[in-house]
């Protein structure tokens, strides 16, 4: 929206930073970019003052340097997560098959593929909102998503073919849920976060399942908090995956790699 006055600027960036928003300057500038209208802008900054996500009202969220769609509920995806994919794009083979499981709004899958187009990409998630986001801004890639639990939904021709399983699933503890910002406890939906009583309940399933899923040599990317990487090593090499562990200190990112060796048989 454009204005000749710099009064609805300083409005906004008091009105949002009254609130408590921690970047009230850059959202406002954000939120004026956005709005078509004054009403427009007085209901959008309205909404985030009351403690809706800036992703959800503006309708998209910045993830590794795109605009990925979200809706109102959808999981927001996390700018600590761009180390995952920095991590399997580093690792990725040729013309690589990747899957976006968990995917939510397809962050994970858009992000790849931006940066290896040769990719082919697959989507699934449990959650019919979050999939109809990663239909938005998977499809144009020419990527297929599905909706599901997990694996059930994908293409039995993809069984030992998978190159790159990217995983975004909830880890967080149940009991820990209630200590969550409350953007994302009361604005997401539950599914996206919570893990179980350890916090790595769908991660077991994932993994368990990974090895008939994943080529020869291929890789599963997925996070973890700092204390759940020990239980998360055990859980991959029970499954016979070669672990490895990969910290982002600055960012406060941990990334666990599950490498189906040539010599492992699916079961």
């Amino acid at each position: 929206m454009s204005t000749d006055s710099v009064a609805p600027v300083s409005g906004v960036v008091a009105t949002l930073r009254a609130a408590g928003c921690v970047f009230a300057e850059d959202e406002a500038r954000l939120l004026l970019a956005a709005a078509q209208s004054r009403v427009q802008l007085d209901a959008m900054v309205e909404r985030r003052a009351a403690g809706l996500p800036l992703e959800h009202i503006l309708g998209w969220a910045e993830f590794c340097g795109l605009r990925v769609s979200v809706d109102p509920r959808v999981f927001v995806p996390r700018r600590r997560t761009e180390f995952l994919i920095e991590q399997a794009v580093a690792s990725s083979p040729h013309n690589p098959v990747v899957v976006d499981l968990c995917c939510g709004a397809g962050a994970l899958g858009l992000a790849f593929a931006s940066r290896v187009p040769s990719c082919r990409v697959y989507a699934a998630d449990i959650d019919a909102a979050a999939v109809q986001c990663a239909r938005r801004n998977l499809v144009p890639l020419g990527a297929a998503v599905y909706e599901g639990d997990l694996y059930e939904p994908l293409p039995d021709s993809l069984l030992g073919t998978v190159d790159v399983l990217l995983v975004n699933a909830p880890y967080v503890p149940s009991c820990e849920i209630a200590m969550m910002p409350p953007e994302a406890r009361l604005h997401e939906n539950s599914v996206a976060l919570d893990g179980g009583a350890d916090g790595l309940d769908v991660l077991r399933r994932v993994i368990a399942d990974a090895p008939d899923w994943l080529a020869p040599g291929g890789r599963l990317f997925f996070e973890t908090g700092e204390a759940q990487a020990a239980a998360a090593v055990h859980i991959l090499d029970a499954a016979g995956l070669t672990a490895q562990v990969v910290a982002d200190d600055d960012g406060g990112a941990n990334v666990l790699v599950g490498t189906r060796q040539p010599s492992t048989l699916s079961t």
